[in-house]
């Protein structure tokens, strides 16, 4: 993974070659070439910018932690450029065990997985790592496997159940979803909270979705899961005091253009329940995607194209299908 400097460089600085001219230049750098057929860039700065437009998307919004999904790119050096003020969310032991080297402290990290082995649960527990339990024999497991003095925040995911979007298989809100414990009338509600809260839970965790989620649905995912919060409390007692927000906006990939934008993002969540933004409930955020899709690239060597008898063209990948 190579990284290139912003295109529009700040005063004073030279400009980076246009993203058109950066193939071409990594050939000549070595970079490129018969024995390193594939090559990814990132805009370093880019990336900065985008954290920087999601700072200001919520910085109206009085407490709420950024979290960098790892899974968007769990590479070191690209973990490091987002890291100054953001902590990581990840969902897999391969995405916590790097987190040391990025600079992220165990009290940094948030894990998320919805499948955790036993091993998995105690080294995180150990660390004080924050967990999400995705269902409630995850939080009995959690309760057996927690010490005393444990600094893990931990949270259960709910699954508002708003529906699906575009894509199937990336919808985990449905009235189905296989991820988290469904909130469809009031007996789930209350009890899960109680399971939770007994183990020491003091968040919800929602996610809807991303890719192919229209905003709309993803806003109403987020109200659903927040509305009842007060409700549990009184009813259970045991403040909700966060609410761990999966599961950032769709990308368009159609074009360069940067939407929806976070700030789009932030007036959907507005629209859909405004007291989501009003500092009572702690919000955890997990962009990755957003993040970094807009400000990168891969480059392969193509060795050759297959002509076909009529003078056109299609490469050996297509003529296969």
């Amino acid at each position: 993974m190579a990284s290139l400097a912003s295109a529009a460089a700040p005063p004073g600085e030279a400009a980076a070659p246009a993203v058109a001219d950066v193939p071409a230049r990594a050939v000549t750098a070595g970079l490129l070439g018969p024995d390193r057929p594939v090559a990814g860039f990132l805009d370093t700065a880019g990336i900065l910018r985008s954290v920087g437009a999601l700072r200001a998307a919520f910085s109206g919004v009085p407490d709420v932690l950024h979290t960098f999904a790892a899974q968007a790119c769990p590479l070191v050096p690209v973990l490091r450029l987002p890291a100054a003020g953001m902590r990581r969310e990840v969902a897999s032991p391969g995405e916590l065990r790097p987190a040391p080297a990025a600079g992220f402290a165990p009290g940094r990290i948030v894990l998320d997985s919805p499948v955790k082995t036993g091993a998995e649960l105690r080294e995180a527990l150990d660390l004080g790592v924050a967990v999400n339990a995705d269902n409630l024999a995850e939080v009995g497991r959690i309760a057996r496997l927690r010490s005393r003095g444990c600094s893990s925040v931990l949270g259960l995911r709910v699954n508002p159940q708003v529906g699906g979007g575009a894509v199937a298989a990336t919808s985990t809100a449905t009235g189905h979803s296989e991820f988290g414990v469904a909130l469809r009338g009031p007996g789930p509600r209350s009890a899960c909270w109680r399971r939770s809260t007994a183990t020491g839970g003091t968040r919800l965790h929602v996610h809807v979705g991303s890719q192919g989620c229209p905003l709309p649905l993803i806003a109403e995912g987020v109200a659903a899961a927040h509305r009842p919060a007060a409700a549990v409390d009184a009813r259970v007692g045991g403040r909700v005091t966060g609410l761990d927000i999966g599961g950032g906006p769709p990308v368009d990939f159609a074009d360069e253009r940067v939407t929806p934008t976070h700030a789009e993002y932030v007036a959907a969540l507005r629209e859909a329940e405004p007291a989501l933004l009003d500092g009572r409930c702690r919000l955890v955020t997990e962009f990755g995607r957003s993040l970094l899709a807009k400000n990168g690239f891969l480059a392969a060597r193509v060795e050759y194209v297959k002509e076909r008898e009529d003078g056109g063209w299609r490469s050996p990948t297509r003529a296969r299908r």
